[in-house]
């Protein structure tokens, strides 16, 4: 059954996801938030847990009202938000008018629509590790009978006891959708636990896993660069593209997160869910349909097909002392507060045992204190077969296509042209780039942040965008097995300069095959 619940061993297998579309399937938006060619479910309400943290403060209160602003929400809509600290309506309200104050760029302050907003915001006190408190929180929230979407980002101790709270205070009900904020667990037999308590209360089909990178809009060009042009279909795979690249590198150290990056480590932090999300789009097979249920079942393909990382394929690394943007800065162990043996840096060389990648590396790499900030994917086409003008002295260099996620969004094709001139001393060739931004192509619609399309599409009950649970747990055993080497080899991080792009090993991966990063 699509969606079961898999409450007995559902982390072996997997779950059995049947196809076809969902009756909430979104096949489109039109402006000003009409709807075609599909049936909304509906939703009275929005659930915030930890709606008095850093996440909800910076991106989820800014996204809701940019969902306000734009009349995407139902005129009835109530925003509740729930954490510990012991706050009433007011105050959250001031909590939000202060987060909305500082985040919002100052063209979208509109003190009217600010006013609205914040109409729509209430708040109840709960500690979510005992079940006290969730029939207050079930009292606020009413009649959920039109519909509730609750967006949970929690630890993942508090999974558990969340999801159990939830259940007995009657809103885990049909009209009731959850989203899970990651961490979900940090290893398969977490993830698996963590996953069986909430399919004890959500069938699959209500559970919208966020991995926010998915709501970039930079990576849902990447399905329609592939898939809505003819000319680069034909050549993506081993015949034409020589390697992949795939970089989400971070200028930033630790930012009050020690407690988590102790206990998590940059394999964990972003290889696991983001980069892995990234490879599988850029490799997965062409989906029959523009479907949750399709697209999602061609991206577990490619996670199932990795191959296990060899000892010679990976690199750990922590940052020592060094200098990022101009500045001095600490070490790892100095931001910590101790020495620890948590790595900040990992690149892998990784291969998707199929018939279109066979051969073809995909070299991964992420990492805190690098020298820039970048996310991005890098596709290495081959070279041509012969070179023409190698007798007139014209050197080729084979073509290139970048997908800059962050900090500017765009996709750059570098070919071949040759420079102006009459050529009596030989042709010059020179790599020329073929720009497409997307700040400038469409200078007329708005940058969103990804988590408003993602609340929206939890809003309407749209899973495209979100991670089934095979996905994740394909993830885990792929990383698993990683973690388990450096265990089993004694794969200790290798030092490197704050400010460089990571130790020696990492530059080494791609140079032992004659290739090297797009620094």
């Amino acid at each position: 059954m699509a969606g079961g619940r898999g409450r007995n061993g559902a982390c072996a297998q997997g779950i059995a996801v049947a196809r076809g579309k969902s009756a909430n399937f979104v096949t489109g938006r039109l402006a000003g938030g009409a709807q075609a060619g599909y049936r909304l479910a509906m939703t009275s309400a929005v659930l915030l847990f930890g709606a008095t943290g850093d996440l909800a403060r910076r991106m989820l209160l800014p996204s809701l009202f940019g969902l306000h602003e734009d009349g995407l929400l139902g005129p009835g809509l109530r925003i509740v938000g729930t954490a510990r600290s012991a706050l009433g309506d007011a105050a959250f309200r001031d909590l939000a008018q202060t987060a909305l104050d500082e985040f919002l760029p100052p063209d979208r302050k509109d003190e009217g629509k600010l006013a609205e907003f914040l109409e729509r915001l209430s708040y109840q006190p709960l500690d979510a590790s005992t079940p006290e408190g969730f029939p207050a929180l079930a009292a606020k929230l009413g009649d959920i009978s039109g519909g509730l979407a609750i967006f949970l980002s929690t630890a993942p101790a508090l999974f558990e006891p969340t999801i159990a709270g939830l259940e007995a205070a009657g809103l885990t009900g049909e009209a009731v959708r959850i989203g899970l904020e990651k961490p979900l667990g940090n290893d398969l037999a977490s993830s698996c636990r963590i996953n069986d308590a909430v399919a004890a209360a959500f069938p699959e089909e209500r559970i919208f896993r966020i991995d926010h990178y998915l709501g970039k809009e930079t990576v849902q060009n990447l399905l329609a660069l592939r898939f809505a042009n003819t000319m680069f279909e034909p050549l993506w795979n081993a015949n034409g593209i020589d390697h992949v690249q795939i970089t989400v590198s971070e200028t930033v150290g630790l930012e009050g997160r020690k407690g988590f990056y102790e206990d998590t480590g940059a394999l964990r932090d972003m290889v696991q869910n983001h980069i892995l999300q990234l490879l599988a789009l850029t490799a997965m097979e062409p989906p029959a349909d523009y479907d949750a249920t399709a697209i999602r079942d061609e991206k577990v393909k490619v996670l199932r097909a990795l191959r296990p990382v060899k000892a010679s394929e990976m690199v750990r690394g922590q940052y020592a002392a060094g200098a990022v943007n101009g500045g001095g800065v600490g070490s790892f162990a100095d931001d910590l507060g101790a020495a620890s043996g948590v790595e900040t840096f990992v690149a892998l060389k990784a291969h998707v045992d199929n018939w279109r990648w066979q051969g073809v590396p995909f070299y991964l790499r992420t990492g805190k204190r690098l020298a820039e900030r970048r996310s991005e994917i890098v596709v290495q086409f081959k070279c041509v077969p012969h070179n023409i003008f190698a007798e007139r002295g014209g050197k080729l260099t084979a073509n290139r296509l970048v997908i800059r996620l962050q900090p500017e969004e765009y996709v750059r094709l570098q070919v071949m042209a040759k420079q102006p001139g009459l050529d009596r001393h030989g042709i010059v060739l020179r790599e020329v780039p073929l720009d497409l931004s997307l700040t400038a192509a469409f200078g007329h619609a708005r940058r969103r942040i990804a988590y408003e399309r993602l609340l929206l599409d939890l809003i309407e009950g749209e899973q495209t965008l979100f991670v089934r649970r095979d996905e994740v747990e394909a993830q885990w055993r792929w990383i698993d097995a990683i973690r388990k080497l450096w265990a089993t080899e004694g794969i200790e991080p290798k030092s490197y300069a704050a400010g460089s792009w990571g130790p020696n090993g990492g530059i080494a991966l791609t140079e032992r095959d004659a290739r090297s990063w797009n620094d």
